[in-house]
């Protein structure tokens, strides 16, 4: 009994870290590929366990194009792989689901609740353009989905 229960333990918090890390890169993904639709120049992709992952931009023509993207990937590449899975019965789709509702959580309380200052993606959007209710619409879409 004691030893099933730490199973699980090791099981939650080693899929949580996963977690942690997978959104990170899906977000990630979705600067990088912002930014090649829209021309802008890669300079470095920083992801890492124990950092907070980002994507630096050099001569970037659509920066909003580029900052949306990784949010809005981030989100729907996990949405997407989830409802694949249930399609095609795979086994673990609870891992699937976990997995979605994290990386939709994340990415929306990141872009409603985050700070208008430093490089954040939600300065950024501030910076150029996105209204704030665009922000908070998007995590109110994808919070309660998570």
């Amino acid at each position: 009994m004691i030893m099933k229960r730490i199973e699980q333990i090791i099981l939650i918090v080693s899929f949580i870290l996963f977690s942690w890390l997978g959104m990170q890169a899906v977000h990630e993904l979705g600067h990088v590929l912002g930014a090649l639709a829209s021309h802008a120049e890669i300079e470095h992709v920083a992801l890492h366990p124990l950092i907070i992952s980002r994507t630096d931009i050099g001569d970037n023509p659509h920066p909003l194009v580029v900052v949306w993207a990784g949010p809005v990937v981030g989100a729907a590449l996990p949405l997407c792989a989830f409802l694949l899975a249930i399609v095609c019965r795979s086994p673990g789709v609870n891992l699937f689901r976990f997995f979605a509702g994290f990386c939709l959580i994340a990415n929306g309380a990141y872009i409603t609740f985050g700070s208008s200052e430093g490089g954040l993606d939600t300065a950024v959007m501030i910076q150029n353009g996105s209204p704030r209710w665009v922000m908070v619409l998007f995590g109110i879409l994808t919070m309660p989905l998570g």
